[in-house]
């Protein structure tokens, strides 16, 4: 189970003011905490606020690259300022993310094929967010399928089947399930999954049991990573300890440390 850590993101509070004012302060520390917590990959998002995307990104990236050699998630819906970090960043990076809509598909699977990046895939296109699996999955493969045109390996791409809040979207909770299943049998090898795993919790009371659960039922029905919260300690030993109930890893009396050193 790949971590990617969220919180180097200019939504929160103090990072909106690093960027602001190009104090790379709270960028470091978190950057530090999330790597040792157990984070494998550090999700990096300037935020919407940004009046400056694109060097707002180099900035982030290129300060987050000071204190920690993990490899990046760069994260915006401007592709621009995603280009832009992985010019910067020092190892092949992640991309998050494209939905199932062709000028954004042939643009990021463009840049991720020339900088040799993974790339996240939203089963969503230009009509939303589908409300069953199999509509999930038909979006799926039009992702698998460029990405293999674009000469992006299968197993270099991550579907997101897209976690609604679940006091809004109760229903949707087994129609994920289904697809992170069903989205294994797309190639071969197969494409890999991913969730933002705060969605399911959003505006709700006990978020990070709500996010605990839901990890781990994810898991048994086939997730491979998740955007979520790395120094939630909680959480990190309930993924640990599904990875060996699911025989992912070997068990050991430490194996919650062992998992959290998995990153280096």
């Amino acid at each position: 189970m790949i971590i990617i850590g969220e919180r180097i993101n200019g939504m929160f509070t103090d990072i909106a003011k690093a960027i602001n004012e190009r104090d790379p302060a709270a960028v470091h520390e978190w950057a530090r905490k999330q790597e040792e917590s157990g984070a494998h990959y550090l999700d990096i998002n300037v935020g919407p606020g940004s009046k400056e995307p694109v060097e707002a990104m180099k900035w982030l990236v290129e300060k987050t690259q000071e204190v920690t050699d993990l490899p990046l998630c760069l994260d915006s819906t401007k592709y621009d300022a995603i280009e832009a970090g992985l010019q910067v960043c020092k190892q092949p990076a992640m991309i998050n993310s494209v939905p199932a809509e062709m000028p954004k598909m042939e643009r990021v699977f463009s840049m991720a094929a020339e900088h040799d990046a993974e790339v996240i895939g939203l089963a969503m296109n230009e009509e939303g967010v589908p409300k069953d699996a199999e509509s999930r999955i038909a979006l799926a493969m039009e992702l698998v399928a460029t990405a293999d045109a674009f000469g992006v390996p299968t197993d270099s791409l991550y579907i997101d089947p897209l976690v609604l809040p679940c006091n809004v979207g109760q229903d949707h909770g087994p129609e994920v399930f289904e697809t992170l299943r069903q989205v294994k049998v797309l190639a071969d090898p197969p494409p890999k999954t991913t969730v933002g795993l705060s969605n399911i919790s959003q505006g709700v009371k006990n978020r990070e049991l709500i996010n605990r659960v839901f990890a781990v039922m994810a898991m048994a029905n086939g997730l491979d990573s998740a955007i979520a919260d790395a120094c939630d300690e909680e959480l990190m030993e309930s993924v640990a300890t599904a990875r060996i109930i699911l025989n992912k890893d070997i068990y050991c009396e430490s194996y919650v440390d062992v998992f959290r050193k998995s990153n280096r």
